[in-house]
């Protein structure tokens, strides 16, 4: 046993295979088998064998050559290597012819099983290949059979078409002679006409073809001159106003299929069609008003809204339109006298005067009413309109949208002649509000509710507009998808006609109040109204126009390449001009009305007779009061502003005749008759040296900035009717004490006060260069009179 598992473990084929033991049955180094017996017998497998190298001294490869073999082993192997070499292949011999006699002995019962079943399968076919033969033999014949049957079925099927074709023609005999009495019984007034110009065309071709027969000729002459009473019928009929459309077609379809000349059914197709679309327009147009070119008749209300009126019109004028051009393509597309653009040409001339009558309607919605009515009649009359140019491509498609789109333009020019009317209105209210009696103990609106409700009214108001207006560009209206809607009209339109424009005129109507002249007898603005508009067209150049433009721009988006707009900081530009010239002129007028007390108070009074002041005079105490009041009225709409660090003592300043830098004491000794002095001259070089008061410079948005611009036109005024009068002792003294009354309460109101302190001096100045004995009246009794008044 150890001896047979030797050799089935041993080497084989190689020199090498026993050098480990020199007895060839090593369990390290030794040769063994891959696969066993049955792999040795049939090989290695062809992907081995297509890796592995050719090697004609492998026992078990494909190549082996015995004599490169047994060479090579008694070259490289000593004597005892080569006996256990052939004892090794000894016993591998002995174990392949066991397993070979172990192999034939389990499959031979399955060797002797397939034979006998290849024998069966041999018997089998034979007896298949005779039956084959049997049913090749019945086929040949039933083939025989088949053909010689066709040949029978195709002989009586082409007797028995022939015997159709025979009854055919003898049914078209029968009928051709029955065509006239078939036509003479259609034909009849109130019968089928459409059966007989059937029954007539199917026969028609036949008995032009047979007319040389005389049968056939008498049958055609017969019918055709039943087919001409037919048409004369038709053409009596065609005549008929009470014709509808539909039965107009058919009347022109059955005339053409008589062979009519197709130009002159055309004609006549137009004209009975044309007389029942201009009765249609006639009925539209009785609805309207008659026109005045003058203008000077009053207009009743139309009878029906806007969109009755377009109903009416779509469905009667531009329905039967439509219908009225596809019959007219049906019946004479492509027949000869039939083209030439005569039904582009008629259906021009008819929309055109039925835009001039919508148009002329749409001239009478001279009020704002219900817009949504107004874009659903465009819409519609759109909609209809674009069904017909789908028939009729040259029939107006400009003009109807241009149509539409002066309707919207018209409709947003009246909501800015509401826009400006409203704004108007809330100036009239704003202004009875002003001018209304007050009960004593009862304050009415003040000015910051009087703005807040005008600029909310407006602002609402335009927001609403705005909401009216998106009608004309929401996306379930047909004609928003219109180039013009899409651009021009919400540029041009919306936010350049309506929006820029009413802010651009509410601007100048503010500016107005302040520039433009006062008609004779009409009341002037009152000054409150004056500083209220002020403070609106200040607000609007800061907020409200940024906020205006931004929410019509997401309302009405422009297109990238659209119209030119007017930017945002040119209309704040012109709000606030408009907030600077009114602010100005709120300043002329308090300044004017409170120089006109002042110049009345001079120019009444005897300046040369007075008698010694004791008291203030009550104007200097009215100015004083009036322009504490202008101060709280400013103060409820503007900011404080800045002003000028004031020196410690300026209520307490003394108030000199002569000059600021001029004590009383210094040269009153020396101003006497005998020894005059030069005041003027000095007043005059004192000027130099002092800064130069502009009375009328612009003002500032601010409150101390008003009440300086006032206070400087006031003291101005003084100062030159000062200048005009002649004055005595006490008329000096009395303007010494006004003087210094006034400096005691205006220098708090203006922003610096040296300007009050300069303008005073100037008077006092004045006062003693125009007095004839220029004695000033001690500081403190001074002082004392003006604590006391």
């Amino acid at each position: 046993m150890a001896e047979v598992e030797a050799a089935r473990s041993g080497a084989g084929g190689s020199p090498e295979a026993g050098t480990g033991t020199g007895t060839g049955t090593g369990t390290g180094t030794g040769w063994r088998r891959p696969h066993g017996p049955l792999q040795r017998y049939y090989g290695p497998p062809v992907a081995e064998m297509a890796e592995a190298a050719p090697d004609p001294a492998d026992i078990n490869g494909p190549h082996f050559d015995p004599e490169v073999f047994l060479t090579k082993v008694r070259s490289e192997c000593p004597l005892g290597q080569l006996l256990a070499r052939e004892a090794t292949l000894g016993r591998e011999i002995r174990a392949l012819d066991s397993d070979m006699q172990t192999l034939l002995y389990e499959n031979y019962n399955k060797f002797i099983s397939a034979t006998d079943t290849i024998r069966k399968m041999k018997v089998d076919f034979r007896r298949m290949e005779a039956e084959m033969d049997d049913l090749a033999a019945n086929m040949a014949a039933i083939s025989t059979s088949s053909a010689r049957v066709s040949a029978a079925l195709q002989d009586r099927h082409r007797r028995g078409a022939q015997l159709a074709g025979v009854q055919a023609l003898l049914r078209k005999l029968q009928s051709l002679v029955e065509v006239p009495g078939r036509l003479r019984r259609w034909a009849a007034p109130g019968a089928e006409p459409a059966r007989a110009l059937r029954c007539h065309a199917r026969a028609r071709a036949v008995l032009r073809h047979y007319r040389h027969l005389p049968s056939f000729r008498a049958i055609e002459d017969e019918s055709y001159a039943i087919m001409a009473d037919l048409a004369q019928r038709l053409r009596a009929r065609l005549r008929d106003d009470t014709l509808d459309p539909k039965e107009l077609t058919e009347c022109v379809e059955m005339l053409l299929q008589l062979e009519e000349p197709p130009e002159e059914l055309c004609e006549e197709f137009l004209s009975h069609a044309g007389a029942r679309l201009e009765a249609e327009l006639a009925a539209l147009e009785a609805e309207l008003p008659p026109s005045d070119p003058s203008g000077t008749a009053a207009t009743p209300p139309p009878a029906s809204d806007i969109l009755d009126f377009v109903d009416r019109g779509s469905s009667a004028f531009v329905g039967n339109l439509c219908l009225l051009a596809a019959s007219y393509r049906s019946l004479f597309e492509g027949r000869p006298g039939a083209g030439g653009g005569r039904l582009e040409a008629f259906a021009a001339t008819l929309t055109t005067r039925y835009f001039e009558l919508l148009e002329r309607r749409l001239a009478l919605e001279r009020g704002l009413g219900d817009t949504s009515l107004l874009v659903r009649a465009l819409d519609r009359f759109h909609r209809r309109l674009r069904a017909l140019l789908e028939l009729l491509p040259a029939a107006g498609a400009e003009a109807g949208a241009a149509l539409v789109a002066r309707a919207a333009r018209e409709r947003v020019d009246r909501y800015l002649r509401a826009l400006q009317t409203f704004f108007l209105g809330c100036l009239g209210d704003v202004r009875q509000a002003l001018a209304a009696p007050r009960p004593p103990g009862k304050e009415g609106p003040g000015l910051p509710d009087l703005l807040a409700t005008l600029a909310s009214s407006i602002l609402g108001q335009l927001k609403a507009v705005l909401a009216y207006v998106q009608l004309f560009t929401a996306k379930d209206v047909a004609f928003a998808s219109l180039p013009y809607f899409k651009g021009e009209f919400c540029v041009e339109a919306v936010r350049e006609g309506l929006v820029v424009a009413f802010v651009r005129w509410l601007c100048r109507t503010a500016r107005g109040f302040a520039d433009g002249p006062a008609e004779r007898g009409a009341p002037a603005a009152p000054p409150a109204l004056l500083l209220l508009l002020a403070r609106l067209c200040l607000d609007y150049e800061a907020t409200t126009i940024s906020y205006i433009l931004t929410l019509t721009d997401e309302q009405f988006p422009p297109q990238d390449t659209g119209p030119a707009m007017t930017p945002g900081p040119a209309l704040c530009a012109e709000a606030r001009g408009a907030a600077q010239r009114l602010l100005d002129h709120y300043v002329q007028v308090q300044g004017a009305a409170v120089a006109q007390m002042l110049r009345k108070s001079v120019e009444t009074r005897d300046w040369l007779g007075t008698v010694e002041p004791r008291n203030v005079r009550a104007v200097m105490k009215r100015v004083v009061e009036d322009i504490t009041a202008i101060d709280v009225q400013v103060g409820q709409l503007f900011e404080e502003g800045v002003r000028r660090a004031q020196s410690s003592d300026s209520s307490r300043r003394a108030f000199s005749v002569y000059s600021s830098s001029r004590a009383p004491g210094r040269y009153a000794p020396s101003y006497t008759p005998s020894a005059p002095m030069d005041t003027h001259l000095l007043s005059n070089i004192q000027k130099l040296f002092s800064e130069r008061i502009d009375i009328f410079s612009p003002v500032e948005f601010n409150k101390v900035s008003v009440l300086t611009g006032i206070i400087k036109i006031s003291l101005k005024t003084l100062l030159e009717c000062v200048r005009l009068r002649t004055l005595g002792r006490f008329g000096l003294q009395q303007v010494q004490v006004d003087g210094h009354y006034l400096q005691l309460y205006l220098w708090r109101f203006a922003a610096d006060e040296r300007v009050v302190q300069g303008l005073l001096d100037e008077v006092a100045a004045s006062a003693a260069h125009r007095c004839l004995d220029p004695v000033p009246m001690e500081h403190s009794v001074v002082e004392l009179i003006c604590e006391r008044g």
